[in-house]
């Protein structure tokens, strides 16, 4: 179920004052979690800087864990810091707020167990299937000795393994290009840091959920950059200045992730099991059952496919596509024909594997020079509000897709008016926030969705755009 993202708590999600989730009652365990790693860290500090500064490049680098960087000197601070590059308190902020840091301890919960059970794994939290997104599950060769499984998904999942640049990135006039070069990863190029977040958030060929898993208790994934950053408690300063960031990070976490569905979909037509039904659209089989005369589904009809045919989850096109139409209507026109030819084979169900693959494949690749053309583009005022305009105007489209091409549309346009508020106003701001909120509320119980709903308020809102 996606939980509604309310306009207020992403305005104070972003600046890390609030989330949109409840949180745990943690803040004792993470205060006795922080003292034992300051420990491990003074200890491990001691060992692994010099190696560090004296190794340079050429060396391995090792996952240190997370409480290398928990000094309070470092970014273990209890208060962001603004007369620093840093806030020097990111390390308090993954532990006490941020979800990530309980990836690990959620294997073992009821669900976790059962999961384990019905999937015929031992045990969870020793299972790579379940580590390879919950924990950071690297060889022992790759681990240094404060390095700690048990950590869930820390700063080593998305920064990389930091022995090597550990001890040198404290000093003085340190770039950080310097701690690119010895092994931390760039998550400052829009592209890559999109790519980081659905090696899990989506799948790679070692890290995936599929229908089993979905089947066992997994939660179905969906994604939506912009949106899962607003939320997420910020423990970073943003260095790109630019203003409508938020716009390009959202069209290009699109672009991704769409190329990233269509390689696993190539990846899976050449596998063990075809059709691989994560890759449908889940809830045009699992919705509420309904007398055949309130049927909103069957009033619609099929276009385009067998009636009983569940069709390929288009949720990461549908919106992409309104995108890519501001920043080339070539390629657009293009990515709309391809994605067609992949959607009538997989939606086919019996359609050659080959055939499948090489359609996906060379699609992906057009997503992937989108996703390029995209990261070099600049967005502006009108531009994004053009996007909500075309986004809200497609209601019909969008909402006759499912539940999933319409929960990408509310997380869209929620990330496209925040990101205008910020930088302007709308003459009906108010009216506006309370029809994005009521999309969210359509979307609650996902298996009651009403598509011919949800086009009227898609419509409604439209109305309210200048």
């Amino acid at each position: 179920m996606l939980a509604p993202i309310w306009y207020s708590d992403r305005i104070q999600a972003s600046n890390g004052n609030q989330l949109w989730f409840k949180l745990e009652p943690i803040v004792a365990h993470a205060l006795v979690r922080a003292a034992s790693y300051l420990v491990s860290f003074v200890i491990g500090f001691a060992i692994l800087a010099p190696v560090a500064i004296a190794a340079g490049p050429a060396e391995a680098s090792k996952y240190t864990g997370p409480g290398s960087c928990s000094s309070p000197a470092c970014h273990g601070g209890v208060q962001a810091r603004e007369e620093t590059s840093v806030l020097q308190n990111e390390y308090s902020t993954w532990v006490v707020r941020d979800k990530h840091a309980h990836a690990y301890t959620v294997l073992t919960n009821p669900v976790g167990t059962r999961m384990a059970k019905i999937l015929g794994l031992q045990k969870p939290d020793t299972a790579p299937k379940c580590l390879a997104c919950h924990a950071l599950d690297v060889p022992a060769e790759q681990r240094a000795k404060t390095f700690d499984l048990t950590d869930g998904v820390g700063c080593e999942n998305c920064h990389g393994p930091a022995s090597a640049w550990l001890g040198p990135h404290t000093t003085r006039d340190w770039k950080y290009e310097k701690s690119l070069e010895l092994g931390m990863f760039n998550t400052r190029d829009l592209v890559k840091r999109s790519e980081k977040c659905l090696s899990c958030h989506l799948g790679t060929p070692e890290k995936f959920v599929d229908h089993e898993m979905i089947a066992a208790g997994h939660p179905d994934l969906y994604f939506e950059m912009d949106s899962f950053m607003a939320v997420m408690p910020a423990h970073w300063k943003e260095v790109d200045k630019d203003p409508w960031v938020g716009v390009r990070t959202l069209g290009i976490g699109q672009a991704v992730q769409l190329r990233e569905q269509l390689k696993r979909v190539a990846r899976e037509a050449q596998g063990a099991i075809w059709p691989e039904y994560a890759e449908l659209e889940c809830f045009s089989c699992h919705h509420n059952l309904t007398a055949a005369k309130d049927s909103w589904r069957q009033e619609r009809g099929y276009p385009g496919r067998r009636p009983g045919n569940a069709p390929l989850n288009l949720a990461r096109f549908m919106v992409f596509r309104k995108v890519i139409q501001e920043a080339d209507r070539g390629a657009a026109q293009q990515l709309e024909s391809e994605m067609l030819r992949v959607y009538s084979l997989v939606t086919a169900l019996n359609s050659d594997r080959r055939q499948v693959a090489s359609q996906a494949t060379a699609t992906a690749e057009t997503a992937d020079r989108i996703a390029q053309r995209l990261a070099a583009m600049q967005f502006d005022q009108a531009m994004t509000l053009r996007l909500m305009k075309s986004i809200a105007g497609d209601g019909n489209g969008i909402a006759e897709q499912g539940e999933r091409s319409a929960e990408q549309a509310t997380m869209v346009l929620d990330s496209l008016f925040i990101a205008y508020s910020k930088n302007g106003h709308l003459g009906s701001e108010a009216q506006i926030k309370a029809a994005i909120h009521t999309l969210f509320q359509q979307l609650e119980d996902p298996s009651a969705y009403n598509g011919f709903e949800f086009a009227r308020q898609l419509k409604s809102l439209n109305s309210l755009l200048p």
